[in-house]
């Protein structure tokens, strides 16, 4: 919690923005519950109830999100799709993931069907924030071929199991927070979560295994610094 104490105060709010901010990051930086940050605030000195806490998660986890989506480098033009059943209320749905090249999520869509209407409606959405991609890599899902015919004529699709790799990776810290702290109360809720979540652990987790101690320090510090820096943005 260095954030500058000259940050102003959020209209509304008792506490500083950058306690705030500090929430939102470590509940979404190491998966944990309302409960684990309200402890951690605790021990602080910071006394704020876990529903007050869930609430900052709410409002605040999706202008981090926005920020770091506005300023992330351009996406690559190789994606990589996948989706993934998660179970909400007794019923499946299916988690649709988009990451690029690098790893970078380009977007999540949580929706009730695994099909070719449901696999259009994610592509599109896509395409109209990102441009029409140069290859694209699936596995082998029927429901994905008429769509990327239709709305990317142009792209190179790869439909094989074992070329998807990269995103199969993506979707372990979902499993990570399901396991830790049990499944999505709604549809609503995991798209509003997850969309934030896969956000943020661009900047904050970097491919460790692929950098030096110094380099990942520095990575860490240039995050902790975009952190700050979108903490000052942060309006009520």
């Amino acid at each position: 919690m260095n954030t500058p104490s000259s940050m102003p105060r959020l209209k509304g709010y008792r506490f500083p923005r950058e306690i705030v901010a500090y929430a939102v990051w470590v509940y979404h930086r190491f998966a944990l519950s309302t409960a684990d940050v309200e402890d951690l605030l605790a021990d602080r000195g910071v006394m704020v109830s876990r529903d007050t806490i869930r609430k900052w998660v709410n409002r605040f986890g999706r202008h981090f999100a926005d920020c770091i989506r506005r300023d992330r480098p351009a996406a690559g033009d190789k994606w990589h799709l996948d989706e993934v059943v998660i179970p909400i209320n007794g019923r499946k749905y299916w988690l649709w993931r988009a990451v690029d090249a690098n790893g970078d999520v380009l977007d999540i869509l949580v929706q009730p069907q695994r099909n070719a209407n449901a696999a259009r409606r994610f592509l599109a959405r896509l395409i109209d924030r990102f441009g029409e991609p140069r290859v694209i890599i699936t596995d082998k899902l029927r429901s994905y071929f008429r769509p990327i015919r239709d709305l990317a004529p142009g792209a190179d699709h790869r439909a094989h199991k074992g070329l998807n790799n990269r995103i199969e990776g993506s979707h372990r810290p979902t499993r990570k927070r399901e396991k830790l702290l049990g499944r999505f109360k709604s549809p609503r809720q995991a798209q509003r979560f997850l969309a934030a979540h896969d956000q943020i652990n661009i900047v904050f987790r970097p491919r460790r295994y692929q950098l030096s101690a110094v380099s990942y320090r520095h990575a860490r510090s240039d995050a902790f610094d975009l952190w700050r820096g979108y903490a000052a943005k942060m309006t009520a």
